[in-house]
Formats: C-alpha cells, structure tokens, sequence
C-alpha cells in the first residue's frame, strides 16, 4: 500500500528529531538546583486543616458490689484472740455461700494480730492487756437487690468491720463503644462549627486517636435496691467517658474564595 509509506517517514523523523532535545549535563559553574530561586522546585501549598477534640459519655446500670468486711476480736492471748476470729469468720464465710455467693468471689484481704495496750496510766508505762486480731475479706456480690438483706446476715453472723463498698459492671464494652461513638459524633460537629465560622467547609478526617480512658466507671444518679427491714443500699448508675482527638481537612466554601498559600498576601480586591 504505497499512499502510507510518506507518512510512516515522517513519523520516523519527527522522533529522529526529538533526540538533540534531550536534556544535556549543567555546565561546572552552574549552582546547585537548591541555589537557583523558587522557580527551580515548586512546593504544593499546604492546605488548612483544623484539630478538634470531641467527649463522649454513657450509662450502664451496675450489677456488681464490692464489699471489704471482716471479724475483729480480743483476748488476753494471742492465741485465744486467733482462734476466736478463726471461729468468728468461719460463719461469716458460710453465712456468704449459704446467701449464693460463689468461692471465686471471696477473697481475704487482710489478717493482723497485735498486742492491745493500757496507756490509761499517766507517767506509767503503758502495760500490755491483751491481743487484737482482725480477718478481713473482700466479697463481691451479684445479686444487688438482696444485697441489703445479705448485709444483715453477715452482721448477724459475726462481721463487725465493714469498710466499704463500691459498685461496678462485670462488663462495660457496651456502654465505653456507645461513649467512644458519641465522642467522635462530638468531634465532627465542632469541626465543622469551626470550619463554618471560619468561611470554609469541613473536608476528609485526617487523623483520629483516643486518649486512654482513666479512673474506670465512676458512679452517678442513685438507684434504691433495698429489701423491706434490710440495710437500705443505693446501687446508683455508673458513668463511663471517651474522649478523642480528630484532624479534619478544610477546604474553600462553593461561594466563596480559596484561602491564600501560606506566606502568601491575598491579592487585593481591583478598584472601581
């Protein structure tokens, strides 16, 4: 086919003829790319960004208590005051398994014996009257509407010590996701409150991260859970926090006109 055999030349040559185009070394004297001005290398020009944090909060109800209880007992021997406890606590232990509450959450917490002493004497030296011995256990009890009554039992039993009681849940993933969504949800409405006010509108999330949640569920609003002629005990509602740090992306609203690069004036307006 003959017709096509000029064009195929010249194709041929226009490539032959880019080959003296090609770059060719800089001369010695020539700077270095980082000396030639900023016309050498350009630079994207950052765009704006805005960096939020956001809280988020929920409730779950508790279903757990902790509770430090113990025996305290006196004699005027050691060995006495030990084997009166020894007995004393026995009962206090059955009295918690007899109530439905399992071995695993039982657990001594402290065992002391020491020497009671009479400083009634003034210019006297104190004399020695006897021994103390303390066992204390720390119980955690499931069934917080028969709590109040369980609290009765062991008194009744022998448990003279109660040093404090608190509530938690045995799981709290439910309410701490809930807390963590809501954070975000919080984060994303101040960024764009923030990109509102400042004439733009809010683009891509950058980054997100978590700060580590601390101090656990904290109590809050009461909740009666007592029993008729029992301890009265308020479980209340446990409270848990999330708090997150976002970076959003801000570009130029639709009416409006693109931020200046940075290190930049913005040109000024033309006059009428």
């Amino acid at each position: 086919m003959p017709q096509f055999r000029p064009l195929m030349a010249a194709a041929t040559l226009m490539v032959l003829g880019a080959t003296p185009l090609m770059a060719q070394p800089a001369p010695a004297d020539a700077p270095p790319p980082a000396q030639m001005g900023h016309h050498a290398m350009k630079h994207p020009a950052p765009f704006a960004r805005v960096t939020v944090t956001g809280t988020g909060q929920a409730t779950a109800q508790p279903d757990m208590a902790t509770i430090t209880l113990g025996v305290s007992t006196r004699a005027t021997t050691a060995a006495d005051a030990m084997a009166q406890n020894a007995e004393q606590q026995s009962k206090v232990i059955e009295t918690l398994k007899a109530e439905g509450v399992e071995a695993r959450d039982i657990q001594t917490s402290g065992l002391n014996l020491s020497p009671v002493m009479d400083f009634s004497d003034q210019g006297q030296p104190p004399k020695l009257v006897g021994y103390g011995a303390q066992n204390s256990v720390t119980v955690r009890v499931r069934d917080l509407a028969g709590l109040g009554a369980v609290l009765d039992k062991l008194v009744a039993s022998g448990a003279n010590e109660i040093s404090g009681i608190a509530f938690s849940r045995d799981d709290m993933t439910g309410a701490e996701d809930q807390a963590r969504t809501e954070a975000v949800a919080d984060a994303r409405r101040r960024a764009e409150v923030m990109a509102q006010a400042a004439g733009m509108e809010l683009g891509r999330l950058i980054s997100l991260s978590e700060a580590q949640m601390g101090g656990g569920p904290r109590p809050m609003m009461a909740m009666r859970a007592e029993v008729a002629s029992a301890t009265p005990i308020e479980a209340g509602e446990l409270g848990v926090s999330a708090n997150v740090t976002a970076v959003f992306a801000m570009r130029a609203a639709e009416n409006g006109e693109p931020p200046a690069p940075e290190g930049e004036a913005t040109p000024a307006a033309p006059a009428n």
